[in-house]
């Protein structure tokens, strides 16, 4: 077994992963930006480095950073938690690559073959598990995507090939939308994924979405431990998860679990891996989707999912634990019979965002009050604690509240009781959504589909959930806060993160860059993220365009001395995951533009004049 670990990742599924160290009596590494340096996998782990700044393409997505990190703290594993580097077939064999440091996930091969999704479903389809309609080859020109369209029909459906929960995903409803769509999807691709291959699937307009965990170990013994239910999702990004589906026959369920299972066995994977399928819903059905539902390939997940807790509450099964014995060469002891479905799950993402704000994630904020609930079935996977900032740079998710119970019916009724106890303030959360969705007759009855948020379910309905139970969120610091010094700091020595205990109210400030006696420079805490267009000198007196949150510029389609109409699109920003244009709102000439290409910037921030 290991010695040490290091978690590449942040948040709570590097604190989940450290957890299943602590257990296995293994050491554990933290790796943190900037913008985390005080955040909570960092007071968790045994050890932390410094990877570099708020901008993950400079920390966490640093190859060469998270390895060094590795060789400095003597690590003999890395384990990528889900996200950043977990699904990089390059990072992967880099890591396989380097002596004496084994990587916990699937080979590199393995993550390459079934990560990029045109070669997943050639061999998807070789192992008779059904695809949907699309091509096995990327597409390099959009007039392949018209004639595409001209045999199967619109909607389409563009995606990265190394993406996944709706990123680098764009639809196409008709001819026009095509060009656009096309740049569209080959930009997040090479963003998040560091590849622009992009393909084409038939885009399913009312589906269920199903996936089913797999484990399969390197002695060549591959199980699955049943599926969850992921259809409750906004634009893609999944929101409330359970198992087992209550929308499925037993026969079903068996059909799906085993078409996965034979699809990972011809792949020569190992490790943990999700395989996601969409189902076709029947609106008249009247009891579970029979043997004979349609159900669709979609893609693989080759590391473990945001929502593995669900199937580890109804299996008793700790996946992260079998990840790392996996990875140790360890065989897995359990036979498929002997995997047992045991009552019933959800876990709900708790989403810093205001959901009757069009799910507006927060720009900052201090949790002034976080009292999580617990009791009988109730799990918290989180890592803020009381009187943590809200760190923006990264995901919106904070925490996930997972809730077991003997049925459906008892989880769902543990669940809002769960959620009713659940007290957060200082920040917007979505738990007032959540406590809808409970309430709802779609989700109850089970019979919503991916599109019943965006496209069914009554918005304002959520804005009267919020009013009724969003509690207080705060406006961020005060002004006491922002005018207490605090000497309690870290040290970093040769990347190395350090605790120091000091800490004094009314002290004169400490000046910035003060260096210890060992050559260590001293930081007090500052604000997440770095901003290139707040410093910018504005010239003339126009209409200033600025930043509606905080993210990256993806893409700025002006130049200086444009003439541009209300409406048109001049920057591309992303922020949470997706890709927002922000669009003038009259028409004039561009007289600067104040951002480049990749600059992060904050809310408020400059990014385009007009005169």
């Amino acid at each position: 077994m290991f010695r040490k670990v290091l978690v590449a990742n942040r948040g709570e599924i590097a604190v989940r992963v450290m957890r299943a160290c602590e257990e296995l009596n293994i050491g554990t590494v933290a790796v943190y930006s900037e913008a985390d340096k005080d955040s909570g996998h960092v007071r968790y782990a045994d050890e932390a480095y410094n990877v570099g700044p708020a901008r993950a393409a400079d920390s966490y997505l640093d190859h060469e950073a998270v390895i060094e990190a590795a060789r400095k703290a003597d690590a003999d594993a890395i384990h990528p938690g889900y996200g950043f580097l977990a699904e990089n077939a390059e990072f992967a064999r880099k890591v396989e690559e380097t002596d004496g440091i084994t990587w916990i996930g699937p080979s590199g091969d393995a993550m390459e073959s079934l990560g990029e999704k045109t070669k997943a479903r050639t061999i998807m389809q070789d192992a008779d598990v059904p695809i949907v309609p699309g091509t096995t080859e990327p597409v390099t020109d959009p007039e392949q995507i018209k004639e595409f369209g001209e045999e199967h029909g619109y909607p389409i459906a563009i995606k990265a090939e190394g993406g996944g929960g709706g990123r680098g995903m764009k639809v196409v409803w008709d001819e026009s939308e095509v060009e656009d769509q096309f740049e569209s999807a080959q930009r997040e691709g090479e963003a998040y994924f560091d590849n622009a291959s992009v393909y084409l699937e038939r885009y399913l307009e009312n589906p269920r979405h199903i996936e089913v965990q797999i484990v399969a170990d390197q002695h060549g013994n591959v199980r699955h431990l049943g599926e969850r239910d992921c259809s409750l999702q906004r634009r893609h990004q999944k929101v409330i998860e359970e198992g087992p589906s209550a929308a499925l026959s037993d026969e079903l369920r068996e059909k799906i679990g085993e078409a996965a299972r034979r699809g990972v066995s011809a792949a020569d994977y190992t490790n943990a891996g999700t395989v996601e399928f969409l189902v076709e819903e029947d609106a008249d059905r009247d009891g579970p989707l029979g043997p004979d539902t349609n159900f669709y390939f979609l893609e693989v997940n080759t590391r473990i999912q945001v929502e593995h807790t669900v199937t580890e509450e109804i299996t008793g099964i700790d996946i992260v634990k079998r990840q790392i014995q996996i990875a140790a060469g360890e065989e897995l002891d359990f036979a498929q019979d002997d995997v047992e479905i045991d009552g019933h799950a959800i876990e709900f993402r708790i989403n810093a965002e205001n959901a009757a704000n069009d799910f507006a994630p927060a720009t900052g904020g201090t949790l002034e009050t976080y009292d999580p609930p617990g009791g009988i079935g109730v799990r918290m996977d989180d890592a803020l604690r009381q009187g943590d900032e809200l760190v923006t740079d990264y995901d919106s998710m904070i925490a996930k509240l997972v809730v077991w119970g003997e049925d459906r019916d008892e989880c769902i009724e543990r669940s809002l009781r769960a959620l009713r106890e659940y007290d957060i303030e200082g920040i917007p959360t979505i738990i007032p959504f959540h406590r809808l969705m409970l309430t709802d007759e779609e989700f109850v009855a089970s019979t919503h589909t991916t599109k019943y948020l965006d496209e069914e379910l009554d918005e304002t309905r959520i804005e009267e959930a919020q009013e009724q139970w969003g509690g207080d969120t705060g406006d961020g610091a005060s002004e006491d806060d922002e005018e207490a010094v605090e000497r309690e700091f870290t040290v970093e020595v040769n990347g190395k993160r350090f605790e120091v205990e000091l800490e004094e109210h009314g002290a004169p400030a400490i000046p910035a860059g003060d260096v210890d006696a060992g050559g260590a420079q001293a930081s007090r805490p500052e604000p997440a993220g770095g901003s290139s267009g707040s410093e910018t000198e504005i010239q003339g007196d126009g209409e200033i365009v600025d930043a509606e949150m905080q993210g990256t510029i993806l893409d700025i389609e002006v130049e200086e001395g444009d003439e541009v109409a209300a409406g048109d699109v001049l920057v591309v920003l992303e922020a949470m995951k997706m890709e927002n244009d922000i669009v003038a709102s009259q028409g004039g000439e561009v007289s600067q533009i104040a951002v480049e290409e990749g600059d992060s910037v904050d809310m408020g921030d400059t990014l385009v004049v007009l005169e």
